[in-house]
């Protein structure tokens, strides 16, 4: 868990995800098209990634887990809290807030 958390914070937005799963690409392709750099952690990939699986359906009480997103150090959740926040305007407020973009 703490490895997460650490990681989770040491950029302004941080994405969890597989190598293979879809909801992750569309996730990523997301913020790559509002132009926000994203630290990603492909857990399928990561020496450690079984062990990060495990405290993210811990923290977010789904399986998968992935993708997970933080921005601002803080747990978004998956593809649906995201896609929720993008459509409703609140999710471009909460990156320029995190530093993400400055537009």
């Amino acid at each position: 868990m703490d490895r997460v958390l650490k990681l989770s914070s040491q950029n302004a937005v941080v994405i969890f995800s597989m190598s293979s799963c879809c909801m992750c690409h569309t996730i990523k392709r997301l913020f790559c098209d509002l132009g926000v750099h994203v630290a990603t952690h492909e857990l399928d990939e990561e020496p450690r990634g079984r062990e990060m699986e495990k405290a993210l359906i811990k923290l977010m009480d789904q399986t998968p887990p992935v993708p997970a997103v933080f921005i601002g150090g803080q747990l978004i959740g998956s593809t649906k809290e995201v896609m929720s926040r993008h459509l409703s305007g609140k999710l471009i407020p909460l990156l320029r807030a995190a530093g993400a973009i400055w537009l």
